[in-house]
């Protein structure tokens, strides 16, 4: 990768496939001899078990991490007092980090109440410094899935985050929540932002999504659907093993993103 990093948020309305395209990334990225950290930052939590790791797994989300939130932010998780605001979090993924494949860490963040309606809670601090701060983390590849919105945390991953895929299928309501969110992400100082339409059937009518898009989105790249992932859900492993048709399509935009990172 010739020393360059490639920090990369991945949005878009629930459903349309967020988890399941962050860890195929994941996994593209790892085989090519790339170090990948994944960053769970939906408090749904369903990173782990799409990368394969077992639910029987031990996982403490980094919003729960109250020695660690003491250490790095001082004052009292939920109830305030004096804080550290741009604390050092350098080793947070040394400490937290999960190996999930060869090459791949996770990273859980984990929920924090009341995140962007001004809130300046000690777990909101710690995971905003760690978004801040990305791209001073060792990993070639940080790959954030996110919930819905880019509100939250919206600066500190302006900061600290340099291209945005936004995820959409073919509905009315996710093409209009990903018409919103590259606003946002663009808004948030992201000036890359990729439109990846999902699941999509060979009857849909392309002509007209791409002509809607156009003048929003800079680049779009489509993903066709395929039974192999319904099939083996939630673990992406066996379809990336046995190289399923969706395969060669996150293979071409994980070179895009080289490309432009």
């Amino acid at each position: 990768m010739n020393g360059r990093k490639i920090r990369v948020v991945i949005a878009g309305k629930g459903g349309v496939g967020k988890t399941t395209l962050t860890a195929l990334l994941a996994y593209t990225f790892s085989r090519q001899g790339t170090h990948v950290l994944a960053v769970d930052g939906d408090p749904q939590s369903n990173l782990a078990a799409t990368l394969g790791i077992s639910p029987t797994h031990p996982i403490l989300p980094l919003s729960e991490q109250k020695v660690y939130i003491q250490e790095k932010i001082g004052g009292n998780p939920g109830r305030g007092g004096f804080m550290v605001l741009n604390p050092d979090t350098a080793d947070v993924v040394e400490r937290f980090g999960i190996p999930a494949g060869e090459r791949i860490r996770l990273l859980v963040m984990g929920g924090v109440q009341n995140a962007g309606s001004g809130c300046l809670c000690p777990e909101y601090t710690l995971l905003s410094t760690i978004f801040a701060n990305a791209g001073s983390l060792p990993d070639e590849v940080i790959l954030l899935d996110t919930p819905a919105g880019l509100e939250h945390f919206g600066r500190a991953v302006a900061q600290g985050f340099n291209l945005a895929l936004i995820v959409t299928d073919e509905s009315y309501n996710a093409r209009a929540v990903a018409r919103d969110l590259c606003r946002l992400a663009r808004q948030c100082g992201i000036q890359d932002v990729v439109l990846v339409i999902n699941r999509m059937p060979p009857s849909s009518d392309m002509k007209k999504i791409r002509e809607e898009m156009a003048d929003i989105f800079q680049k779009t790249w489509i993903l066709p659907q395929d039974s192999c992932i319904p099939r083996y859900e939630p673990s992406v492993k066996p379809v990336v093993e046995q190289h399923c048709p969706i395969m060669e399509k996150i293979e071409g935009l994980a070179r895009y993103m080289l490309q432009s990172g």
